[in-house]
């Protein structure tokens, strides 16, 4: 005999602005197999929510297509009957195709991921999405590697500084852009080697030679990312903010012996989403919790390396609110609601 958990969740009822987003009553059905469902205390939003709302963005199949959110951070509160690694009451985190923006989220038990003791929901809600995103587009796509320059652009977004500090980790020499000045200095403290301002002429190139370009902009930067790669350099393409079509440079391309990456996770297959956040809980998830350098520090001595930079946090009740911020680019790192 099944059971039933009612709620609340973020609709999209129809395409348009921040205001048609609405709370509405929300039911989740006990989950099964090696699912487990999720009570959610907070959770991240992100620029695909945006494009969701606009009608840009359509949710992949099997996902709820008018609840938004890619990440969440809540409690264990129900398990399938052949779940092996969590239990009734484990924290945890991680990323979905979407429906996170709701009081309850079921997904596989091998996409979660533990939250480290003594972290505060909200803290958790701004490592999954930004954080999968950026370890997986540096290392696993783009390879990179001790010693290497790599250029992060819309460094001051969620993915932004959370890329900085990754290859601050991985020894990297960190470069970045944005039209803010102002985030370009607040990146500085978080391990920003070369900040480059673009004005509107959207040039860059001339400042740098990079081993590795992590671009979420797009059409809009496609040659100039090309003339900044140093050769046999790597661009990954993880975003289009300035639009899907560009004309790509094919002799440069060539004569460079670049290679261009592009990657999505929303959309990947199961099997790729677990590995992904089983080789993120075992390399990422302990540098939350202390610095690589001192490796015998117990959690109170040791100073974390890793930290999700947060903008806000607010109630879900001012979802609205947030999509308007983030719309007008008032936000730097991360924004996170929260359903208590």
């Amino acid at each position: 005999m099944s059971s039933s958990y009612t709620g609340k969740a973020v609709r999209i009822p129809r395409a348009g602005g921040p205001d048609v987003l609405e709370i509405t009553d929300y039911t989740a059905a006990e989950p099964g197999g090696t699912d487990v469902l999720v009570q959610v205390a907070a959770a991240g939003l992100n620029r695909a929510d945006l494009l969701q709302r606009r009608g840009q963005y359509p949710a992949p199949a099997g996902v709820p297509s008018d609840i938004p959110g890619l990440e969440y951070a809540g409690t264990v509160i129900a398990v399938g009957p052949g779940v092996t690694s969590r239990r009734v009451g484990d924290r945890v985190m991680g990323i979905v195709g979407g429906g996170a923006m709701a009081t309850h989220v079921t997904v596989n038990e091998r996409e979660t991921i533990a939250i480290p003791d003594g972290m505060a929901f909200d803290v958790a809600a701004a490592i999954p999405e930004v954080f999968l995103t950026a370890f997986d587009a540096l290392f696993l796509q783009g390879d990179l590697k001790l010693g290497e320059t790599v250029l992060i652009h819309a460094v001051g977004s969620g993915v932004g500084t959370a890329a900085i500090q990754l290859a601050r980790v991985a020894g990297a020499r960190v470069a970045g852009t944005s039209r803010s000045k102002e985030k370009l200095e607040r990146c500085r403290t978080l391990g920003l080697d070369h900040p480059i301002f673009v004005d509107n002429d959207g040039r860059f190139a001339g400042e740098i030679s990079a081993d590795l370009i992590l671009d979420c902009v797009g059409a809009g930067y496609l040659a100039e990312n090309l003339r900044a790669l140093a050769p046999r350099g790597r661009l990954v393409c993880i975003g289009t903010l300035s639009g899907g079509k560009g004309e790509l440079p094919l002799g440069m391309l060539l004569g460079k012996r670049a290679t261009v990456i592009g990657s999505v996770l929303r959309s990947r297959p199961l099997e790729e989403k677990a590995a992904l956040a089983r080789r993120f809980e075992r390399e990422v998830l302990p540098l939350f919790i202390r610095s690589p350098g001192r490796p015998g520090a117990s959690p109170a001595e040791a100073t974390p390396a890793l930290t999700p930079v947060l903008t806000s946090t607010l109630p879900m009740s001012r979802i609205a609110e947030a999509h308007a911020l983030m719309e007008a680019d008032q936000t730097f790192g991360k924004t996170v609601l929260t359903w208590s």
